[in-house]
């Protein structure tokens, strides 16, 4: 019934739903501005280092929208946006229900993860484009080998109007090498070995893999990762004109956000991955418009570029 019902919106729907365009971004550091007691989140209220206020709580939702706005041009909404640096489920809902974001009646999954910042991953969805039939969330064994709790991997499956069958939907925010460098290495293998582990039990299925992998393409990390899934990232820069990189870090860009898919998926792939360098996105210099430059307060959009593929029946 449920299939049938989902097929039945799609018909009817006036939305053009030839080709579902799926978006990744990093959203730098979503936080609400209530305490939560069980989270390290005292930077981010109107008292902590960052200064945090609901004025510019609101501006961050509003140029979230109208990033989101630009990504969907004069076609559809995109049909999924996986997103990490999340708090939780109050900046989600205000996102969706109280930002101009709104108009697009977006969705969302999202489960709190055992991050001791309290940042989540999550996904929206446009219901006139994707039905999910279910997700769950796999935690990354950090505490038993010696690691602080990092963020769990969000999977979600579900139907949508490309594919005759379901389409699987992997979020992953792995755990940073920057900030505690061998033990950061680790951690952050480990967390690929718990990723190989869904993608092997999901072999032959349809699936989009998405995330901040924290690393490049040409990571040693993606020698185990790719055994089952094709990156669509692009192996050397020169390969990706419109864009030097998703992430701008002492002074040196980087691709670490990824798109990956599936060998079965690769024929509906529309094209290659786009990185959403849009003017507005960036500064003067040409670098991501960040919310915060350290303690500074910038007033942007996030310190990642969004990035997104198109999938098409044809």
């Amino acid at each position: 019934m449920i299939r049938l019902a989902f097929c039945l919106i799609i018909t009817l729907c006036s939305c053009k739903a030839m080709a579902q365009r799926i978006v990744w971004w990093n959203v730098e550091n979503l936080f609400d501005c209530q305490h939560d007691s069980l989270k390290q989140d005292h930077d981010f209220l109107p008292e902590g280092s960052y200064h945090w206020t609901k004025g510019r709580y609101w501006k961050k939702l509003d140029n979230l929208s109208r990033a989101i706005a630009a990504i969907a041009g004069e076609d559809a909404w995109p049909m999924c946006i996986g997103m990490c640096e999340l708090e939780n489920d109050t900046v989600l809902r205000d996102l969706t229900r109280r930002s101009p974001l709104r108009m697009a009646r977006y969705s969302y999954i999202h489960e709190e993860s055992p991050d001791m910042r309290g940042i989540d991953v999550a996904m929206l969805y446009d219901s006139l484009q994707f039905c999910p039939s279910g997700h769950q969330v796999i935690p990354i064994p950090s505490v038993e080998h010696g690691f602080r709790p990092t963020r769990d991997i969000l999977h979600v499956w579900g139907l949508c109007p490309t594919l005759p069958d379901t389409l699987h939907l992997v979020l992953v925010h792995l755990p940073s090498r920057a900030r505690s460098g061998r033990t950061g290495e680790e951690h952050r293998r480990l967390a690929v070995r718990t990723l190989c582990d869904l993608l092997d039990r999901l072999k032959d299925k349809k699936v989009v893999l998405m995330g901040d992998f924290n690393a490049e393409p040409n990571d040693k990390i993606f020698q185990d990762i790719n055994k089952c899934v094709t990156s669509l990232m692009p192996q050397k820069r020169k390969e990706l004109r419109q864009a030097r990189g998703t992430y701008y870090f002492r002074k040196l860009w980087g691709f670490i956000d990824h798109i990956i898919v599936s060998p079965n998926l690769l024929p509906m792939v529309k094209g290659s991955v786009t990185v959403g360098c849009f003017p507005f996105l960036l500064t003067e210099e040409g670098t991501p418009w960040r919310t915060f430059q350290g303690p500074a307060y910038k007033g942007g959009f996030s310190d990642h570029l969004p990035i997104w593929v198109d999938l098409s029946s044809k």
